[in-house]
Order: structure tokens, then C-alpha cells, then sequence
């Protein structure tokens, strides 16, 4: 069989495949992926949802981690992460906040910060186990937010706003933090804050609005994908997590093509490293090759395909 007729049946067996997973989404009972049991699996090794069971420590993650700790550690009032989409930045938030359990810090974590300048405030004083009455000013707000900070310094503990997806956060809102950041001991910030954000966040941060936030940002850190070198580690790792026992899975080949497909970005390395599993389970087989990372590049949505239609 040649080739291009082996590509062909690949895709369609990924596009039959995605139409039975969307209906499984469709009616709530989403399956196991099919493959585990075939390659000695205990759970899916590819996941899209952030797992800090599966992190695989990589240069720029790494760094970026550096630098948050490094921060944390000067007691600095802004951090700042950002990283294009699906590079990894939940993944490291999450992993903040996983290292700081039980220790010194009280942390509040907002996943979806479009909010008003009030629904903020009380997000917030949520977060940290605080009552706020209904109906107050934003103002009375954060004086009271402020008393329960200083209940917390009182107490030795030191407070920590996570915020994720920050780049969705209006500039009246991004006004508020500012204030939040203005509140202090004579020793030390009553909150540090620490934004992680798409690329987008810097280019609202550059508005002259907000001009004095921009300027209070005392560390920063752009999350970049994995290297070509940490491809095949990563793999590994994954799959090792995920109960393989041993042996590889990814063949030389599939591995350098797969980089090209994702130039890195660790979300679509998961999703097409998935559809290959697939793919080579449909197939009976056990080794992922080139052309399986062909097929599953075609049929995913921001993979790239350099090698055109003429690619083996």
C-alpha cells in the first residue's frame, strides 16, 4: 500500500474517531481513550487539561518558575507571565500554587478575571475566606479588604493573588489591582499579585491609562514552548507517568515531524501525540511513525505543515 493511500485511511479513521468522541462529548459520557489497555496504559498520557501529576520540567518552564519563586521571595507587589496560547502557562500557575500549599501563604486563584472593578473585589475577598456586605461602594470595599489583609500580616501569613488569562481583565478593573497593590505595611506588601497572560496583556498594559501599574511590575517572563532537544524527553515522561512500562512508543521520525507540526507548543504536541495513539491502536500496531503525525496534523485545527502535499 502506498503512502498517500495509508495517509488517506489515517484521516479517515481520526475524522471517524473525532465523530464519535464529539458525540460522547454531546451526551456527557466521555470515554477513556480506547488505546490504554493496547499500550499498557493507566490513564491518558496526553491530556489538554493542566495535571501537575505530568509536569515535565523543560528550560522555560522552568525559568519562568525561577523567576515567580525569586519574586515571591523579594516580596515584589506585580509578577508578570505571559506566553502565547497553549505554551503552558495554567500548567505553571497551577504548579505555583500546588508548592505554596500549606506553608506561609494564603492564595486566591481567579481562572476568569473579566470582571467589574466590585465583582473583582469580592472574588477576591471570597477567595480568602472574607466577608464583604452587599450593597458598598468600591471604595468601602477595599478598606475592608485592607483590614483583612492586615489580619492575615498580623497572623504571619503572606497573601497571594493568582490571576490567569489576564489579558481579559477591562482597564478599570486592572485600576483596582493597582490600589489592592498600593496596600502595605511599613515592611512589606499585604498582597503580591501575579498575572499570567496571553501576549495581548502587554499590549494593555501599554496603555497610558494604567501607565503607573506597567511601571510596578518588578519581574517578568515570557513562557516559550519546548526545544527540539525536550520533545522526546517529553514524550517520554508522559507516557512513563501514564504506566508504560518501557519501550518506546515515538519513532525517531515521528518525533522530528511532530516538532515541525507544533514548533514546540506543548498544547498541540498533546493533542496530535493523542490522535497518533489512536491512529497506531487502529492500526494494531505499536510504534508511531512520520505518517501518523501527517495525518493527525491535518486533521487539527493550528498545526502546521511544512512538508506540503508532497511529504512522505
Amino acid at each position: 500500500m502506498s503512502d498517500d493511500s495509508q495517509d488517506e485511511q489515517l484521516a479517515a479513521s481520526l475524522a471517524s474517531l473525532d465523530s464519535t468522541l464529539a458525540g460522547a462529548v454531546a451526551t456527557g459520557r466521555l470515554p477513556a481513550p480506547l488505546y490504554l489497555a493496547h499500550f499498557g496504559l493507566r490513564e491518558a498520557p496526553f491530556g489538554i487539561t493542566p495535571d501537575t501529576e505530568f509536569i515535565c520540567t523543560t528550560q522555560s518552564h522552568q525559568e519562568g518558575l525561577n523567576t515567580l519563586m525569586l519574586a515571591l521571595q523579594g516580596g515584589e507587589g506585580f509578577v508578570k507571565i505571559t506566553g502565547e496560547v497553549g505554551c503552558g502557562k495554567s500548567l505553571l500557575c497551577r504548579r505555583l500554587l500546588r508548592m505554596l500549599e500549606g506553608g506561609d501563604y494564603v492564595t486566591a486563584y481567579l481562572p476568569n478575571p473579566a470582571l467589574s472593578p466590585e465583582t473583582l473585589l469580592r472574588s477576591i475577598a471570597a477567595e480568602l475566606g472574607l466577608d464583604l456586605p452587599e450593597n458598598r461602594h468600591p471604595y468601602w470595599l477595599l478598606r475592608l479588604l485592607n483590614e483583612g489583609l492586615l489580619s492575615f500580616a498580623a497572623c504571619g501569613k503572606s497573601v497571594l493573588l493568582v490571576i490567569d488569562e489576564a489579558q481579559a481583565i477591562p482597564i478599570q478593573t486592572l485600576e483596582i489591582l493597582r490600589l489592592l497593590s498600593n496596600l502595605e505595611t511599613e515592611k512589606r506588601k499585604l498582597m503580591q499579585i501575579v498575572l499570567f497572560g496571553q501576549p495581548e496583556l502587554d499590549l494593555t498594559l501599554a496603555n497610558p491609562a494604567i501607565r503607573q501599574l506597567l511601571q510596578r511590575i518588578a519581574f517578568s517572563y515570557r513562557l516559550t514552548g519546548l526545544q527540539k532537544d525536550e520533545l522526546h524527553p517529553y514524550l517520554r515522561h508522559r507516557l512513563r507517568t501514564a504506566g508504560l512500562a518501557g519501550g518506546e512508543v515515538f519513532a525517531d521520525d515521528a518525533v522530528a515531524t511532530l516538532y515541525k507540526a507544533t514548533r514546540g507548543t506543548p498544547r498541540l504536541v498533546n493533542i496530535l501525540a493523542n490522535k497518533c495513539l489512536l491512529a497506531v491502536f487502529g492500526e494494531g500496531g505499536v510504534m508511531v511513525k512520520s505518517r501518523h503525525v501527517r495525518a493527525a496534523a491535518r486533521d487539527t485545527e493550528g498545526a502546521h505543515r511544512p512538508w506540503g502535499w508532497w511529504g512522505r
